[in-house]
């Protein structure tokens, strides 16, 4: 299955995405900053991590309405999973992919 075809497919590649962008920001553009004095990546992965970020919630939100998500049982857990390291993967294997 394409996943561009569905939401939870796009939720999916955008989860992924923003993982990735945190992971960058967070492991590689700030210690760059901080320990090198060279912010120019943080000026770049920044912007990027947060579009990425407000489509990560804007699409999460659409999709949990769509499928009727109960806010205290999924929802939560999916908005609060874009704030953890790592957490936009283990929301991906634990409840996006099983959708």
């Amino acid at each position: 299955m394409n996943l561009l075809k569905t939401n939870i497919g796009m939720l999916r590649i955008i989860a992924i995405l923003e993982g990735i962008s945190l992971l960058t920001l967070v492991f590689v553009a700030v210690p760059v900053k901080y320990i090198m004095g060279n912010p120019a990546f943080v000026k770049i992965m920044g912007p990027i991590h947060g579009a990425l970020f407000l489509l990560f919630l804007f699409n999460t939100l659409s999709v949990g309405v769509e499928q009727k998500w109960k806010f205290k049982e999924t929802t939560w857990k999916v908005l609060l999973a874009c704030m953890i390291p790592f957490g936009t993967f283990y929301v991906d294997k634990k409840i996006l992919s099983k959708l």
